[in-house]
């Protein structure tokens, strides 16, 4: 895991966590594997804690976009290197099909209004967020767009808990259940697996 500077506490009042309040911390979220990544990100402010009904909205959609980019990525992890014809020929579909998912991405969401890149870290416990990207306290929501899939942000409710001296900021997502902390650690766990591969790749 990539060392960070020791953060100073900006969420210390020692309140206990509410239905819709964040839970874990810093020291969870060091405990577990992360990805880091560039990736289209912006944030709004909200209120703080969300309601009940707004968080199982956001769950709910949620889980459908983290669907939506596992059957994308794996599709493409699932290619092999069989060169039988019949191969070939599925290769040539997923080809066609990695087309026409740019050209709906494109439509749907261009790159004009697409938010700026931005180097994150996060994983099913929080995220390690740029400066300037979230404000310096309170709720927000993060919005991630994957490349293979921009048009569906990833919606998550996060609260300020940590500052770091280089002006990155600590947030910690409202609890998403089991089944969303699953499929969020399944694809942190694939990005991180895919970045580990391309390191040990040789040099051309």
């Amino acid at each position: 895991m990539t060392p960070d500077s020791t953060p100073s506490d900006s969420n210390s009042s020692g309140h206990a966590p509410s239905a819709g309040a964040a839970t874990g911390g810093w020291e969870d979220f060091e405990q577990r594997v992360s990805c880091e990544e560039s990736l289209h990100a912006d944030c709004e402010p909200l209120a703080w804690p969300p309601s009940p009904a707004r968080l199982q909205q956001l769950a709910e959609r949620n889980a459908n976009v983290l669907a939506a980019i596992a059957a994308l990525e794996e599709r493409r992890a699932d290619s092999g290197e069989d060169d039988s014809p019949l191969m070939q020929e599925i290769l040539r579909m997923d080809a066609k099909l990695n087309v026409l998912v740019e050209i709906v991405n494109s439509l749907l969401v261009p790159d004009s209004v697409l938010p700026p890149r931005q180097l994150l870290r996060f994983n099913a416990i929080g995220a390690v967020l740029p400066a300037g990207l979230a404000p310096a306290t309170g709720g927000l929501l993060l919005r991630i767009r994957f490349d293979l899939c921009r048009s569906l942000p990833l919606e998550l409710a996060a609260q300020v808990q940590r500052q770091f001296d280089d002006g990155r900021v600590f947030v910690v997502f409202a609890p998403p259940g089991d089944a969303l902390g699953d499929a969020i650690e399944r694809l942190v766990f694939r990005h991180h697996r895919r970045k580990v591969a391309g390191s040990r790749q040789p040099a051309a």
